[in-house]
């Protein structure tokens, strides 16, 4: 039986951080690419020196590599805007260089960070991404969906910042194992539960989103456009 999501292809996930895209879409990057689909990254920012020392930033990028061979990834694509500081970072240049990314993978489907999660870089490069995927263009994506993040979507201010509240959810329950081998090659990002960043509460998550809609596991996504 012929899987869906490969019509989502060619796929573009944006990532402000390395792990971002394995913690919010990777169980679904899986099964994309299981599909057959085109799967790109797209990681926004960079760590710079003195803030990230450059052996830090390259052991980051050697786990981010690794864990895209495990979820079957076509190509990942390096922005290197200043990491934790897209807020003193030219708006207009983000606009550019995600746009570049989104015409240069001819995207159909683009997965972006929630606009409520608390780290400003998630913010801005929503926005971002909404620009890059305006329809008034010759070609633009179809689909654009919004992942949460744990440790940035879940700690935003209730009430006061959009909440994420899932209308999509896609059955991870094939590709769960795939997405917790995928995060475990961010060695220097794991953390003890009950901490977000762990393969624990990662599992725990999927449990739960799975559960809404009576599948052992799934990834919950804000449904921002489709246009058919």
């Amino acid at each position: 039986m012929t899987d869906q999501l490969q019509n989502y292809g060619p796929v573009l996930v944006i990532a402000p951080h390395p792990d971002d895209e394995v913690l919010g879409v990777g169980g679904t990057m899986a099964r994309l690419s299981d599909a057959g689909a085109e799967v790109h990254v797209a990681i926004v920012t960079s760590g710079r020196a003195p803030r990230f020392p450059a052996e830090q930033v390259a052991q980051v990028r050697a786990e981010a590599a690794a864990a895209h061979r495990v979820l079957g990834v076509t190509a990942t694509h390096y922005l290197d805007c200043p990491a934790a500081e897209l807020g003193e970072y030219a708006h207009s240049e983000l606009n550019r260089v995600i746009s570049d990314v989104v015409l240069q993978v001819d995207a159909r489907t683009v997965f972006a960070p929630h606009p409520g999660d608390i780290h400003l870089d998630h913010q801005l490069s929503f926005l971002s991404a909404l620009v890059a995927a305006r329809p008034h263009q010759p070609a633009y994506p179809t689909r654009i969906f919004a992942y949460e993040t744990l440790s940035e979507t879940n700690w935003n201010a209730p009430y006061l910042t959009p909440g994420f509240l899932p209308n999509l959810f896609i059955d991870i329950s094939e590709t769960l194992q795939r997405k917790l081998d995928a995060f475990a090659c961010f060695e220097s990002q794991q953390k003890a539960p009950p901490h977000e960043r762990s393969v624990a509460t990662l599992t725990a998550l999927a449990t739960l989103r799975g559960a809404t809609v009576h599948r052992p596991a799934a990834e919950g996504f804000v449904t921002i456009r489709i246009v058919e």
